[in-house]
């Protein structure tokens, strides 16, 4: 009972997703229960590839009373649990792929399994989620100013209070996770200070529009700047069991 106008924007859209980003990436071929999930996907979307707006009102059923999105939250907290603070090269490393795709499935179930043990699993999802957003966590009438004081704390931290409100929660809360990992004892032992944590971050925050490599190559220095900053300098403390 659902028209076929619906199916073909949501295959065309998909379509022209992977057209940028590439078909599903790793050794197995999809099993059976990703082949159902892929089906039905037009009646449960993805928490990936959505709107911030669209992930909140998804979870609004389940969780009337969260102010962020689950998928965040449960991400990052399963990363600690697995003392992802204390692993080298944690952001950087990448999980298995099939591992990752695995978990994505179900994540999109709402659900975290037990048994995870390697934090670059949970770690790399995390990246992609917030890569995938279908709008940057930093929307694009915000780049420019981003790029422009991208060496003033205080410019940048007045970008991130003008952002609309769920951009500034998700953006404030994954700073406050970033601060965590930035701790001296802690990047002792992941070797991933804050100038190295902005490198891997800022791509999944900032997105140039830019198709001259010259423009990209010179934004990306500054984009991880902003990021290294915010880093450093905004106070996140008002997060504090904001979930």
């Amino acid at each position: 009972g659902v028209a076929i106008s619906t199916y073909a924007k949501y295959c065309y859209n998909k379509l022209q997703k992977a057209a940028l980003t590439g078909a599903k990436k790793g050794l197995k071929k999809p099993n059976i229960e990703e082949i159902r999930h892929a089906k039905n996907a037009v009646f449960n979307p993805s928490m990936f590839g959505s709107s911030l707006q669209d992930i909140v009102a998804m979870q609004k059923e389940r969780y009337p009373d969260r102010q962020l999105p689950w998928v965040q939250t449960r991400l990052s907290e399963e990363v600690l649990a697995l003392n992802g603070d204390q692993t080298e090269g944690i952001f950087r490393v990448p999980g298995d792929i099939d591992e990752v795709n695995a978990l994505k499935l179900q994540v999109d179930q709402w659900k975290i399994p037990t048994g995870l043990e390697d934090p670059h699993v949970p770690a790399s999802l995390l990246k992609l989620w917030y890569r995938e957003l279908e709008e940057p966590l930093i929307p694009h009438e915000f780049y420019e100013r981003c790029i422009s004081h991208y060496e003033s704390p205080e410019a940048a931290i007045a970008v991130v209070h003008s952002l609309p409100r769920i951009n500034k929660m998700v953006l404030c809360y994954l700073i406050r996770f970033l601060q965590v990992f930035v701790q001296p004892a802690n990047v002792a032992v992941t070797k991933m200070d804050v100038n190295n944590l902005a490198m891997v971050m800022a791509p999944n925050c900032l997105r140039c529009q830019s198709d001259d490599p010259r423009v990209i190559f010179e934004n990306t220095r500054k984009e991880m700047s902003f990021i290294r900053v915010l880093i450093q300098h905004l106070d996140t403390s008002f997060m504090e069991g904001v979930l």
